[in-house]
């Protein structure tokens, strides 16, 4: 298997951090979504990454059902519980860690457009979703070490992985200050090898 991805993409390292702590084996392809030799609009006819491509040549998007099929390839150490009520609240805290990525991300695209061009209003929008987000996120998770059940699952993965997106575009934002329930489960996720190894970096 291989999976087209971007070192800043934090998608993509959702998907890098599950497919090492589930152990399976995929070779990662960097790609840069500009250039025009790029490959993922081969694979994925959103030219969206990630993009996991497998063995016969079909490929799977996006991370949500890349993580899914990698977590059931193996039952070592499930990261989405087989329990249908914790797996919801798991994909709950997914989808929200996520629409904060997409915000953020949003936000980033918009405040590089020439300084004329930009929308302000639309920068403000995106920010606030952040905002509602992150209070969310760390009024959810509270005291407890993990968000759900207080077991590492793929919720902590998808969590870590929008904090550290914001480690790498918003350090004005302060969110360490604000959050602290989320500054110190960040803490704990760049203990685990898993993230560390996947680090972005700023380009």
């Amino acid at each position: 298997m291989k999976l087209l991805y971007s070192n800043t993409s934090p998608y993509a390292r959702k998907v890098r951090v599950v497919a090492v702590e589930k152990r399976i084996d995929v070779t990662m392809v960097p790609v840069v979504l500009a250039d025009p030799d790029c490959p993922v609009k081969d694979h994925n006819p959103l030219g969206k990454i990630p993009v996991l491509i497998l063995a016969d040549g079909d490929s799977l998007y996006d991370s949500r059902v890349i993580v899914e099929y990698l977590d059931n390839r193996t039952p070592l150490a499930h990261l989405i519980p087989q329990d249908h009520s914790a797996k919801i609240w798991v994909r709950r805290w997914e989808a929200l860690a996520d629409g904060v990525c997409d915000a953020a991300i949003a936000a980033v695209l918009e405040g590089r457009r020439p300084e004329d061009a930009q929308d302000t209003a639309a920068i403000a929008k995106q920010l606030g979703k952040v905002e509602r987000g992150l209070k969310a996120l760390n009024d959810d998770l509270g005291n407890n070490k993990w968000c759900v059940n207080d077991t590492f699952s793929l919720a902590d993965i998808a969590l870590g992985c929008v904090l550290g997106y914001l480690d790498l575009r918003y350090q004005h934002l302060d969110w360490k200050q604000q959050y602290p329930n989320l500054a110190r489960h960040y803490v704990a996720m760049l203990k685990r090898p898993s993230f560390k190894d996947t680090a972005p970096v700023s380009n």
